[in-house]
């Protein structure tokens, strides 16, 4: 992966959004993660179940087995689901057929889709995206503090939407639910950086609502400052994702529920991405973030030492 190129701007329709608010219809209610010897988290069978084969039980007794039957009519695409459990105890299953109530964006028909036949590339992206994630883990913090962070024994619920392409993804209590019609997901840098930004908003719920604590206030002042002035709001944009109904940048998208978790949530792409950079670099290609307004230095502060140990290879401004 070139984690060196020039970030992308991605221009959304006001209908396409890296993450949709919080849904009428919750996720599956996952149980409490199983904890190994060694305090990996892991899902349990009941809930791999309830992703695999659902409404209709099953004999099995091990989620190796439920994957081999839920993708028996595609090999190849059972063989992803099987690597992306071993290797970071993931389950790729099915969200259940709902009317979604996705706020501005209206009512959306979402129906269940496992990710085979032409959806399988999907599953694809997202192993992908799960290596480079554990490779980004084992290189910045080698010898160095473990960051308070979960990234595996995640619940990823495919679902398909009807005649529209929204939600991308959201995410709710270790799930993340994945559309395979989203704007946002038609290639491996995009289903990278999404998933990151539902990953964040998993840590940040973990958190207990981080981001509503800890940047509230700042995120506040600044929106009372710049309204929709897209001007005004570019020093404080942590990513250039923007809707482009309105012009303004996704971090402060309104009527989008409390879009300080949108703003946390593209905090942590840009730490990502900045991290990726110096570790490839060992240098930005612009501005760093933390060196921006004072806003930003806080925010940043904040989310490396609550999330990530303090580790930051960006130099000091």
């Amino acid at each position: 992966m070139d984690y060196t190129r020039a970030m992308r701007v991605w221009l959304l329709t006001i209908a396409a959004c890296a993450s949709a608010a919080r849904p009428a219809s919750p996720p599956i209610d996952l149980a409490p993660p199983i904890f190994s010897a060694d305090q990996t988290p892991a899902i349990s069978l009941a809930d791999a179940t309830r992703l695999l084969a659902p409404g209709a039980g099953s004999d099995c007794l091990e989620i190796a087995c439920l994957i081999d039957r839920a993708y028996h009519g595609d090999a190849k695409a059972k063989a992803l689901a099987l690597t992306l459990f071993s290797d970071t105890g993931d389950v790729a299953g099915v969200g259940p057929e709902e009317i979604m109530d996705g706020g501005y964006r209206g009512k959306i028909h979402l129906v269940p889709q496992l990710p085979i036949g032409k959806f399988r590339k999907h599953l694809g992206w997202v192993v992908e995206a799960t290596r480079s994630f554990d490779a980004f883990f084992d290189e910045l913090f080698a010898n160095q503090p473990a960051p308070s962070y979960r990234w595996h024994a995640l619940a990823f619920r495919f679902v398909r939407s009807i005649k529209n392409r929204t939600p991308s993804a959201y995410a709710v209590n270790w799930t993340i639910e994945y559309n395979v019609a989203g704007s946002l997901l038609t290639g491996a840098a995009g289903v990278r950086e999404t998933v990151w930004h539902e990953l964040f908003h998993l840590n940040d719920e973990a958190h207990g609502d981080w981001s509503a604590n800890a940047l509230q206030r700042d995120y506040d002042a600044i929106v009372a400052r710049c309204g929709q002035t897209v001007t005004c709001l570019a020093p404080f944009a942590p990513n250039d994702t923007k809707v482009r109904a309105s012009g303004t940048y996704y971090a402060f998208q309104p009527n989008n529920g409390n879009g300080v978790h949108e703003y946390a949530a593209e905090l942590a792409v840009r730490y990502f991405k900045e991290q990726n950079e110096m570790l490839r670099a060992g240098k930005l290609a612009r501005g760093a973030f933390k060196c921006g307004p004072s806003q930003n230095a806080r925010a940043w502060a904040a989310l490396v030492d609550e999330f990530f140990a303090g580790r930051d290879l960006v130099p000091s401004c």
